[in-house]
This record gives structure tokens, C-alpha cells and sequence, in this order.
């Protein structure tokens, strides 16, 4: 069985092997903003398929996080091809989503580590209310 991975999994990887790419590479590529990524590479880190990575950004992600600006241009999340360089991330968007995402999954884990904590404080108040 084929594993899926999560955006913020996704898009964690994408940013840890790209993000010297993004910052030092700049004269390596025909868009400033957008760095050309390679989805086998990170199918493989994650465990998955190429396709189920290429899939989940074209056809998932670009339409949920790119836009059209005032003046109907496209902002690409994740453009299949800008100028000579294939399957490009826009690095500053995906910094933006991957902050969001880290933030949702901080309070995702507070909230359950708080839910956790409450039950274990009323197990051990049941424990000791049932032994006196």
C-alpha cells in the first residue's frame, strides 16, 4: 500500500531540501520566487509515489493556495513549468502555507496533550475518591 502523506509532511519536505536552493541558487533559475523541485526525490524521502506528490500539488494544493491577482494575473502555488524550469514551487507562498500549517498542528497537539492531561487528573481523582 502506497502511503500518503499530509501537506504540512509534504510541504516540510519540499522546504528542507529546497530552501538552500531558494536562498543561494538564484541565478540557477528562470524565476526568482519559483524553484524548480524534483517530486520523485521527494516521493522517495516520504515514502510514496512521484505521481502522488506531482498530483497532490498541481492538482490540490495549486488550486487551493494560488490566486489571480487584481490585474488577472496567476499567482502559482505550484506552476508545471515556468519558462525552461519544470515543476516549480513559489518558495515564499509555500513558506506562508507551511507556517499556517506548522501553527494549525501546534494547537492541534496543545489541545490534545490538554485533553490528555484532564483525563489522567480524573482518573487519578476517581482512583483516590474510590480508595477512601
Amino acid at each position: 500500500m502506497i502511503k500518503i502523506p499530509t501537506d504540512l509532511e509534504i510541504l516540510n519536505e519540499i522546504h528542507s531540501l529546497y530552501s538552500h536552493d531558494y536562498l543561494i541558487k538564484r541565478n540557477d533559475r528562470d524565476a526568482l520566487i519559483y524553484v524548480p523541485i524534483d517530486c520523485t526525490r521527494i516521493a522517495k524521502n516520504l515514502g510514496t509515489d512521484g505521481n502522488i506528490i506531482f498530483g497532490r500539488l498541481y492538482n490540490d494544493l495549486e488550486h487551493r493556495h494560488g490566486y489571480k491577482k487584481n490585474d488577472d494575473s496567476i499567482v502559482h502555488f505550484f506552476a508545471y513549468q515556468i519558462k525552461n524550469d519544470m515543476h516549480c514551487i513559489n518558495f515564499p507562498l509555500l513558506s506562508s502555507v507551511l507556517a499556517g500549517l506548522q501553527r494549525e498542528e501546534r494547537k492541534s497537539n496543545k489541545s490534545f496533550l490538554l485533553s490528555l492531561s484532564a483525563i489522567i487528573i480524573s482518573i487519578v481523582s476517581m482512583t483516590i475518591s474510590y480508595i477512601k
